[in-house]
């Protein structure tokens, strides 16, 4: 076996005035989670094992948008999704709508192990949690002062807010070109997390977990929990997206990197490049990815995305930025 190999994200498209402690904040959580990760890896812990274990710990700290410090509704509620897939059979769980669950992404691997389902959303997946036993707390614990403060801002203007991170006195009528279906919206900056490994027996595995976006409308689904959109994994490799999720749905994005690999014969970082350069059309987004050889690779096409990376062999890295 060639070796493991982990890479995490927290969002693709960032703020160019993000404030330096808050991009150092941010390297910080991923140096931890990716830390983590290879200490588990190091142990003999399986792909899905450890993907778990690092979005569990992405969505207990607030800094990115998922499980505590999550995008807030139009209502001003949380609404969250998160799926996981282990490559070995392709197997794979997903939940959406979830208001209480405090790890959403593990009540996604419940759906796949514990289910006859793949898939279930809203009253549904919070019955199944409840029936699972999972710790559910209050929705007050998702909600952060941050939050409320960009939901404000996303009514008073009217949009979707993407990036709720920047310093409120910088979105004040900042006008953005990107649009969202065709409709424009005023920050691109998503922050989903994800992290994507192979192990050492060369098992792939991808988890994702999001609270989508701020002023939202309550029941929107995004790329995070689809499999084949926003996380993927099979044999040949890992991955998870991150970005504008209606263009990540569009072009299958996750699923497609294993395409290319396996019928264009591409390698990892090649099929990565393939797919941000041609299957995003007019979107925007960013992915991470490990192949069973022990590679792992990135790609974004928009002017930042929190990620880091490493491998067995002592490579690692954690940035933001080209």
């Amino acid at each position: 076996m060639a070796g493991w190999a982990i890479a995490v994200h927290g969002g693709a498209g960032v703020d160019p005035n993000l404030p330096p402690q808050r991009q150092e904040e941010a390297k910080q959580l991923l140096t931890h989670c990716l830390n983590l990760g290879i200490s588990a890896l190091r142990s003999g812990a399986s792909a899905v094992d450890v993907v778990e274990l690092v979005v569990r710990q992405l969505e207990t700290d607030p800094i990115f948008n998922s499980g505590r410090g999550s995008a807030l509704t139009a209502k001003g509620t949380v609404e969250m999704e998160a799926s996981i897939m282990d490559g070995t059979k392709r197997r794979c769980g997903a939940v959406s709508g979830v208001s209480t669950v405090k790890n959403p992404v593990s009540l996604a691997r419940l759906v796949m192990e514990k289910s006859p389902h793949s898939y279930l959303a809203f009253a549904g997946a919070e019955e199944f949690a409840r029936q699972q036993g999972v710790e559910v707390v209050d929705n007050e614990y998702f909600i952060t002062p941050d939050n409320v403060g960009m939901l404000k801002l996303a009514k008073e203007a009217n949009t979707i807010m993407f990036d709720y991170r920047i310093p409120t006195e910088k979105c004040a009528g900042l006008e953005s070109p990107v649009k969202m279906n065709g409709l424009p919206i005023s920050v691109y900056a998503p922050e989903t997390v994800g992290c994507v490994v192979v192990d050492s027996e060369g098992r792939c595995a991808a988890a994702t977990s999001t609270g989508g976006l701020m002023n939202k409308m309550s029941g929107r689904i995004g790329d995070s929990p689809l499999i084949g959109a926003g996380t993927y994994a099979c044999e040949v490799c890992g991955v998870s997206c991150t970005g504008e999720g209606e263009a990540i749905i569009r072009g299958t994005l996750a699923r497609e990197v294993a395409a290319v690999m396996e019928y264009k014969d591409l390698g990892l970082q090649e099929a990565v490049d393939f797919v941000i350069k041609h299957r995003l059309d007019e979107g925007f987004a960013g992915l991470i990815a490990v192949s069973n050889k022990g590679e792992v690779a990135y790609g974004f096409n928009c002017n930042g995305m929190f990620r880091g990376c490493a491998t067995e062999n002592g490579f690692m890295e954690v940035g933001i930025w080209e």
